[in-house]
């Protein structure tokens, strides 16, 4: 049966804040630096050996890292210098639960003072019962890593074949347009946020450059809020098909993915509906290869935007119709199964991120979890 402590979090753990190193004093090497939003640069040297874990004090507050190689915490981070006899992927895991920013100073650049952590008042279980807790998350962030690997290589393929057929090997006879003629390229609009009526939590799909930022998934369906019905029609959003690449325009530029439903966007994107003839595979890659492209012809003084009629005119190749097919012939079995990876990386992190509290206080009895 599993015994629980209750301590202030510096009876359990003591944090220390990282070191300067400034960009003019790294070296090239292999030893991970960490700053507040994780791994920012390499270094040749470590400050602290493995395991690790990391937190921000400055900047990006409530991300928690964990280091499998020896690695260098940067000063706006704060960094676990003494496990005391705790396991460290516990300990991970539970620094995760915390309410970092009710720690943060209410100061113009907030910040985090370990001692004020370290007065936290929490609950640990005995080092068997830790291990059993860890062994059960780490399990499904292995999961998930595995996924993501193998979705990461099928995209190489994917981006090294597109290469060789339409870069490496383009066929000089083939049409130099636009991106006019490859899909229809559409924007966005956001309905009135006065509007409460406006936006749901279950209705038409309505997504954002912060969505694909958070998201980072090939593939999206919804993004953080939703709108009406009501919503559309007095916005000049408008609903775009299944297979319609979405283009973030501002803030920044090149956010890519596809859609896997029906969505609109707001007003940072200039998306491509793909026509018939030329498919989601090729105008997806496209884009990414053209990014250099387009951020090219972006403007503005506050921050660079590419418009609708920029978008339209970027240079494109209109390759032959049996290269085309071929294309996308090859990367139809390799979008499905990337889709399906998203979509079970997604239910594993809503599985871990329900069971992490409730493991960590103890609600659930760690015996009866079955992976």
């Amino acid at each position: 049966m599993a015994i629980w402590k209750i301590d202030e979090l510096g009876e359990f753990v003591t944090l220390k804040r990282g070191y300067d190193l400034p960009q003019q004093k790294r070296k090239n090497g292999e030893i991970p630096i960490f700053s507040s939003s994780g791994v920012t640069g390499t270094h040749n040297e470590a400050m602290v050996e493995a395991p690790g874990v990391i937190t921000g004090r400055y900047g990006t507050i409530g991300e928690v890292f964990f280091a499998e190689t020896s690695f260098w915490p940067l000063n706006t981070t704060l960094y676990v210098e003494n496990f005391h006899e705790n396991d460290e992927k516990f300990v991970y895991y539970f620094l995760k639960t915390l309410e970092w920013k009710k720690f943060a100073s209410a100061s113009a650049v907030p910040g985090i003072n370990r001692n004020t952590v370290h007065k936290e008042i929490v609950r640990f279980p005995d080092f068997e019962t830790q291990q059993k807790i860890a062994s059960v998350l780490s399990t499904i962030d292995k999961k998930i890593a595995v996924n993501k690997a193998i979705n990461d290589n099928l995209e190489q393929q994917a981006a090294t074949y597109f290469q060789e057929l339409f870069i490496n090997n383009a066929n000089p006879m083939w049409q130099i347009s636009t991106i006019s003629d490859l899909g229809t390229v559409v924007g966005g609009s956001t309905p009135s946020k006065t509007k409460p009526e406006y936006y749901t939590n279950n209705g038409i799909a309505w997504i954002t450059p912060k969505d694909l930022s958070i998201n980072k998934s090939k593939f999206i369906s919804h993004g953080e809020n939703d709108i009406t019905e009501l919503g559309l029609k007095n916005s000049s959003a408008t609903v775009m098909p299944k297979g319609t690449v979405l283009f973030s325009s501002r803030a920044p530029i090149g956010y890519i993915a596809i859609a896997s439903n029906e969505v609109t966007t707001n007003q940072g994107f200039k998306s491509v509906i793909p026509y018939s003839e030329i498919g989601t595979a090729f105008v997806y890659f496209f884009l990414k290869h053209s990014l250099p492209v387009i951020e090219s012809a972006a403007s503005g003084s506050t921050f660079k935007e590419i418009s609708g009629s920029a978008m339209k005119n970027i240079p494109a190749i209109i390759p032959d119709r049996n290269t085309l097919d071929q294309f996308n012939s090859f990367c139809a079995p390799i979008f499905a199964q990337q889709k399906i990876l998203e979509e079970q990386n997604h239910s594993l992190a809503m599985l871990r991120d329900s069971l992490l509290p409730k493991l960590m206080s103890g609600a659930i009895d760690i015996a009866s979890i079955q992976l």
